[in-house]
């Protein structure tokens, strides 16, 4: 099976770009980090304290996640919406920081590529998941442009927030992203990079179709 990788940070565009980009080439697409905000989602359902890492881990082994055309369904559940707000978004960079539920999520990932091509998107795909990969991609954008992005995401769907609010959230998620000590965001060994800043999202998907061989 074939699979495409594409890593960056938060707000560069890897969830639209890559569901556009599996479109064309008629593979599955895969977002990793909906499966990280879907154990965060029950962890915060479930009253767990943030820092009780056992009970985490135990709850996340207990998880049956599935990603079904573009939906995610966390036991048996469709959370492809509660998994998007703002207090899981906060809260999912420390729950991807614990080395036991990247395990048990990466294992997922993993036996997915087993029956059928994938286009798989998230922080540490082409680095950890999949660092054999022949096509690895790396995704960024200028802090003020992911913001903008978030911010029109955000509004669409209702939710009063602030720019500077948002600019703040997408530092401290690069501050924890980069510097935790296990599987930080790097740019995957032999990933072609794209500035997504100043191109349309089509600009970027055929970009990636094209390197990907059709």
């Amino acid at each position: 099976m074939k699979v495409i990788t594409i890593d960056g940070p938060a707000g560069a565009g890897k969830s639209t770009i890559a569901k556009i980009a599996a479109a064309k080439l008629g593979f599955t697409y895969i977002d990793t980090g909906a499966m990280y905000r879907a154990i965060t989602y029950k962890v915060l359902k479930n009253g767990c304290d943030l820092a009780d890492s056992a009970k985490i881990i135990a709850l996340a082994g207990r998880s049956e996640i599935r990603l079904d055309n573009g939906k995610i369904f966390l036991d048996g559940e469709d959370v492809s919406e509660k998994i998007r707000t703002r207090q899981v978004t906060n809260r999912t960079s420390i729950i991807a920081a614990m080395g036991e539920v990247r395990k048990i999520l990466r294992d997922k990932q993993r036996s997915f590529a087993k029956i059928q091509n994938l286009v798989m998107e998230g922080r540490d795909i082409g680095s950890v998941v999949f660092p054999d990969a022949e096509y690895k991609f790396y995704l960024d954008a200028s802090i003020s442009e992911r913001a903008r992005r978030r911010y029109a995401e955000l509004r669409a769907k209702g939710s009063d927030v602030k720019m500077e609010e948002i600019v703040k959230d997408i530092n401290e998620r690069d501050n924890l992203d980069l510097n935790r000590g296990l599987c930080p965001l790097v740019i995957p060994k032999g990933a072609y990079v794209i500035d997504s800043t100043n191109k349309t999202i089509e600009e970027v998907a055929d970009i990636i179709v094209t390197h990907a061989g059709k």
